[in-house]
């Protein structure tokens, strides 16, 4: 079965990233687009490789969302470029299916004298990347005032020969300027996208990806998805889910969460107990995951991310469902998320210990929160679960450690050039 098509997973993608901040993926739509029709013009490249091409375009400033600086795009697009795009192609090059295309993003704020010197297969297409970016930049900056002429001086040095005339055969061709100005790009890189083709494998990278992007706006999310996803992993395997339901609850367990992306830091991290106010807007992340996800993501999916914070009791949010409108998918996720999130450390308190949580899950399941079949499982296979959870977080770890490493390295290697 196919649980999402591969356009859906470049819109969850964007409209996921957007939640955090809507400006760098606006801007990277804008800047596909005028690579595209560049690349059209170039010729010689078939409709999915010109897919891929806005896809990676797409993201190219998504290590701004790691950078602390993300709603100044002036200064980490034009002052400080090199974190953002060190720490975007590293993210690429280790947790994405387009790794191969990676350097294009690191390189893609350097001058073309000297990007020409480098040795890497995908010069020209950097090369693009780069004008279109600084078009972007500077048209929405200065809208009408701004011309193509006052890039004039820096063809051949800061700017690459044919990328500058490629795009004038673009505006001359397809009239790219205008139908940015008045929106109607939109439906061509709508239609180009169409032709994104992924296999099953592609996608979960995709999704396995968009889990570490939660991590841009709080690390500790990382952890605790693939936390969840060990022990739902676990309990799945014990109560004899098929195949089938095996991937839905997989899909289910690294999306659930998806939503938390938009919940402010200055309320994640608040230390003390949220407001009213506060919590209003935290449980507005289901809300949130289940729009992105509607009518992209199979509705067995969509479901369990949509309940993962009900209870069988009906004292869960949002639509207070009660377990016998419940399945067994959904149950699993809830049971897992709320261990979880007990032994996570939070701003305004310590995680609780291996035996308080047990007691706190054995109490709420006498209350009808959990089902009980599941959570004497999960009793019953608690050394086993955490067994797994401590493996699989070791592994997130490591590439944490490998990324910011390698961060570093790129980093000092760059500055020394």
């Amino acid at each position: 079965m196919e649980y999402i098509h591969s356009k859906d997973i470049f819109l969850l993608m964007r409209d996921t990233l957007k939640l955090i901040d809507r400006r760098p993926m606006d801007h990277g739509s804008r800047v596909a687009y005028y690579m595209y029709k560049m690349l059209e013009c170039k010729g010689g490249y078939e409709k999915f490789e010109l897919a891929d091409l806005v896809f990676l375009a797409s993201l190219h400033d998504i290590g701004a969302y790691k950078t602390e600086n993300l709603k100044d795009m002036i200064r980490y697009e034009l002052k400080t470029p090199m974190p953002h795009a060190t720490y975007g192609y590293l993210v690429l090059k280790h947790l994405s299916p387009l790794k191969e295309l990676a350097m294009v993003i690191l390189y893609h704020h350097t001058d073309y004298s000297q990007l020409k010197a480098l040795d890497f297969e995908y010069k020209d297409i950097t090369a693009c990347l780069s004008l279109a970016e600084k078009v972007d930049i500077f048209s929405v900056a200065l809208g009408d005032k701004f011309s193509m002429d006052m890039f004039q001086k820096q063809v051949g040095t800061v700017i690459g020969r044919e990328a500058f005339q490629l795009f004038n055969e673009a505006i001359d061709k397809y009239d790219i300027l205008q139908k940015v100005r008045n929106g109607d790009y939109k439906k061509e890189l709508d239609d180009i996208i169409g032709y994104m083709i992924y296999t099953n494998e592609d996608k979960k990278k995709y999704l396995e990806l968009l889990m570490y992007c939660q991590g841009f706006t709080n690390e500790s999310a990382v952890v605790n998805t693939v936390t969840s996803m060990c022990i739902a992993e676990t309990l799945g395997q014990r109560v004899g889910l098929t195949n089938l339901e095996k991937e839905e609850l997989y899909y289910g367990t690294i999306l659930h969460d998806i939503g938390m992306v938009a919940v402010p830091k200055n309320i994640i991290n608040a230390p003390r107990a949220l407001t009213p106010e506060e919590y209003k807007k935290v449980k507005m992340h289901v809300h949130l995951a289940e729009r992105i996800l509607n009518k992209r993501m199979a509705k067995e999916v969509v479901d369990i991310v949509a309940a993962h914070h009900e209870r069988g009791d009906g004292s869960g949010y949002p639509r207070r469902l009660r377990e016998a409108q419940m399945n067994r998918k959904q149950e699993i996720v809830q049971l897992a998320d709320a261990v979880t999130a007990l032994l996570d450390k939070r701003s305004y308190r310590s995680a609780f210990k291996a035996q308080e949580m047990l007691d706190i899950i054995g109490k709420e399941a006498e209350a009808g929160k959990y089902n009980k079949t599941l959570v004497k499982i999960f009793f019953d296979c608690y050394d086993e679960i955490i067994q797994h959870v401590n493996a699989s977080v070791e592994e997130i770890l490591i590439t944490y450690r490998k990324l910011n490493q390698q961060y570093n390295q790129v980093s000092e290697k760059l500055k020394a050039r």
